[in-house]
Order: structure tokens, then C-alpha cells, then sequence
């Protein structure tokens, strides 16, 4: 990244913290010519159309806000910076009170770019028709609003892994392993590397709890069995219904979503230790 000259800011509108945010961000870029633009996370088709000539986004949210701006910069390989407003926030680089700091040391070149893995889903009907979605964190099958497991049968690259009889299961990357596929009992993955981890949730004498696989393969989620239907969610952003017999294809995608990380910023493992500690126990 050359000169910084424009900024876009992505946040939830209705989070008044946001938009305080958002205003001393405004603020700052003014006193220093630098033009800014902003948009509701949500309005992905908004943030596409301001991505070419733009520096850096700065995501000002939680996860999930993070995680929906992350779709809709796509391919466009512009940095992200998170700025933390949520709870737990694994995906933020920086609290919201030095956002100026680190503004200035981007300006100064004091940062690095961290490249993050992502995957494709796509989602094949029983009638032929495909449809595919871009994931930062995790694709999941998981039953539908009744409390009764389903069967899904995973492959990986055409191999037969297992036949899940559970609530679901998960298919995360590096980063998407610190959030549903952890709570499910995956380990947790360097963000840095370029696997996916394939995790059942509450699964039923399954020898097999959680296997990860490498960028070049190809796991195929198959619905065997459900009494109610199930949902395949794409990064618990967007929820489609799945019918027996479809299947849901997973695979790594050759563009990453790049994270701007300022000099001095916490070391992921010890991210990770300080950010578990918050949690509720």
C-alpha cells in the first residue's frame, strides 16, 4: 500500500459507539486531507462500488460486522483494519480509543499485511442448480429449528471420511476456528495458515471428532438424513434451507482477505489467551 489517501469506514449504523467512532475517524481524515467514505456493513453492494481507489477499510464492530464487510470486499484485495467495538472481537487489531494512533502509524508505514485464507461454498440442489458464496470463517450444515440430528456424509476429495449422525458439522478456516468450530471442540488454528478444519457439532459416537484438511482438497458436505430439513449457514451471515440429497462443496479460494496490522499489535497467542478470558464460564 502506497500513499494513504482514501479511507472507507464500514460499521453498524444503529450502534451509537459506531458512530462516535466514525465521527472522531472523520475528524482525523479531514485534518489530514484524506478523503473518507462510509457505508452500513450490511450494504455490501455500497462497499463494492466505493473498494477501487480505496486504501484501507476500517471496520468499526464485532466480529459480525467484520465479517460482513469481509464479503463485500471480496477480490478486491483492499486492507481491512478492525477496530474493536464488540465483545470478544478476534478479528480487531485495535481498541477504539488509539484508532487515531494507529491511523498515524499507517500513515508513517508502520504496519504489515497479513494475508488470511478464505473458501467457496458451493451449494448444489437436487435439481442441478449451483449456487456459490464466499466465507471468511466457516460453512455449516446444521439441522433445522427441530431437536433432531441429521446424517451428513463428508468427503474429502472424493475420499469417504464419515457419516456424521449430529447437529451439524462444520467446516472452518484458520480464522473462522476461534469461533463456531471452537465452540464445538476444533482446535484452534494459526490464522496465518491455509487449511480447513471439518468438525461435527455434538456428534454421536463418532470415532472421528476433527480433521483437517489442506488447501488443494475438496470436502463435499452431503445431507443423508434429516426430519425437519437443515440449514447450511455461510459464516452465520446468510442461512439457506438444504433438502436431502443436496450437498454443499467447499474449497479454498486463491484471493485472500488482507488484514492491515499495525506495529506493536498483540501476538495472535497471546490474543487468543487475553480474548478467552473474557468469555462467560
Amino acid at each position: 500500500m502506497g500513499e494513504l489517501r482514501r479511507i472507507g469506514f464500514s460499521l453498524n449504523p444503529y450502534n451509537d459507539a459506531a458512530r462516535d467512532t466514525l465521527t472522531r475517524a472523520e475528524s482525523w481524515c479531514s485534518g489530514r486531507q484524506i478523503e473518507a467514505w462510509s457505508a452500513p456493513a450490511d450494504d455490501a453492494d455500497l462497499i463494492r462500488t466505493n473498494c477501487p481507489g480505496t486504501d484501507l477499510i476500517c471496520i468499526l464492530g464485532g466480529d459480525g460486522t467484520f465479517l460482513r464487510t469481509a464479503r463485500a470486499i471480496g477480490d478486491s484485495e483492499v486492507p481491512a483494519l478492525g477496530v474493536n467495538l464488540g465483545r470478544v472481537g478476534f478479528l480487531a487489531k485495535v481498541e477504539t480509543a488509539d484508532l487515531e494512533r494507529t491511523l498515524e502509524q499507517v500513515v508513517a508505514g508502520q504496519y504489515s499485511i497479513e494475508e488470511r485464507f478464505r473458501i467457496s461454498a458451493t451449494v448444489v440442489r437436487s435439481d442441478g442448480n449451483r449456487e456459490t458464496h464466499a466465507c471468511l470463517n466457516e460453512v455449516v450444515v446444521a439441522r433445522g429449528s427441530r431437536v433432531r440430528m441429521i446424517q451428513v456424509e463428508v468427503e474429502v476429495s472424493g475420499s469417504h471420511l464419515a457419516t456424521y449422525v449430529a447437529d451439524g458439522v462444520v467446516v472452518a478456516t484458520p480464522t473462522g476456528s476461534t469461533a463456531y468450530s471452537f465452540s464445538a471442540g476444533g482446535a484452534v488454528l494459526d490464522p496465518r495458515l491455509r487449511n480447513v478444519i471439518i468438525t461435527p457439532v455434538a456428534g454421536y459416537l463418532s470415532p472421528l471428532h476433527s480433521v483437517v484438511a489442506g488447501e488443494s482438497h475438496v470436502v463435499r458436505l452431503t445431507l443423508r438424513e434429516s426430519h425437519a430439513g437443515a440449514l447450511i449457514s455461510i459464516d452465520g451471515q446468510t442461512d439457506l434451507q438444504m433438502r436431502p440429497g443436496e450437498r454443499v462443496e467447499v474449497r479454498a479460494l486463491p484471493i485472500p482477505l488482507r488484514l492491515l496490522e499495525p506495529e506493536g499489535s498483540t501476538p495472535f497467542y497471546e490474543l487468543l489467551r487475553t480474548k478467552a478470558s473474557l468469555l462467560p464460564y
